[in-house]
């Protein structure tokens, strides 16, 4: 009897055993599928051998060392231009100096020129007053062999280009029976023109200074600028 009385006992504890074993196990399964989801919306452990993943805004032109070459790329064009130009204007200052040389050159051989040409002109010149220095002495020569009265009739007439040149090279004592035999006029005439030729050159009077004015507190510059030559002139000479 006691014996029937334990398993009826069994019987009625085992759905209990049965249920509370049910609901661990829906206990269990609900946790292994909240691990699931979990696991399925938790980011993927990075794999090291797996390539690095790639940026979302990543640039097209690379990262930062290819930002750095295009910068490089830049300073290296403009240094590139910068070059050109410089070698541009440094041929144009060459092509510059070289015609400037060459004008020099040029320069310096009109001069060299026409210095020769200015020798050449100052010895056709002591030429020439020298055959004219002859031909006056050969005219004094032949005016004072002649008489008195001939060669004063000769001089009436003369050109004074001639005649001044050689009345001033004949001797007095042979130019005075001359002069005495010529036209008054004409010997009035010559003589004043030797006498001019003997002259020294008249000096231009001093300027006298300007008297100085009275005090004026307020000066007026338009006087001062009609006064200022007359103080500073100087005697020409």
């Amino acid at each position: 009897m006691s014996a029937f009385r334990h398993k009826s006992r069994y019987l009625r504890l085992l759905p209990g055993v049965v249920l509370m074993c049910g609901g661990l196990l829906v206990l269990k399964t609900t946790g292994i599928v909240h691990e699931a989801f979990a696991l399925e919306g938790a980011p993927a452990a990075p794999d090291a051998m797996a390539a690095a993943p790639k940026a979302i805004n990543a640039d097209f032109g690379g990262g930062d060392s290819q930002i750095s070459s295009a910068a490089e790329v830049d300073v290296l064009t403009s240094l590139s231009k910068r070059r050109a130009a410089l070698d541009a204007r440094e041929a144009q200052i060459q092509s510059e100096a070289t015609v400037l040389a060459a004008t020099e050159a040029r320069v310096d051989t009109k001069i060299s020129q026409l210095k020769d040409l200015q020798s050449q002109i100052a010895a056709l010149l002591t030429q020439r007053d020298a055959a004219q220095e002859k031909q006056v002495a050969a005219l004094v020569k032949t005016y004072s062999a002649m008489k008195p009265k001939d060669a004063a009739r000769i001089f009436d007439s003369l050109d004074d280009a001639v005649l001044v040149p050689v009345a001033e090279e004949m001797k007095s004592d042979v130019m005075a029976p001359v002069l005495a035999a010529m036209n008054p006029d004409a010997a009035q005439k010559l003589t004043m023109k030797l006498a001019n030729k003997l002259a020294l050159p008249a000096l231009a009077p001093a300027a006298t200074p300007a008297p100085a004015a009275a005090a004026d507190p307020m000066p007026n510059p338009a006087a001062q600028a009609k006064t200022a030559p007359a103080a500073t002139a100087e005697p020409k000479g």
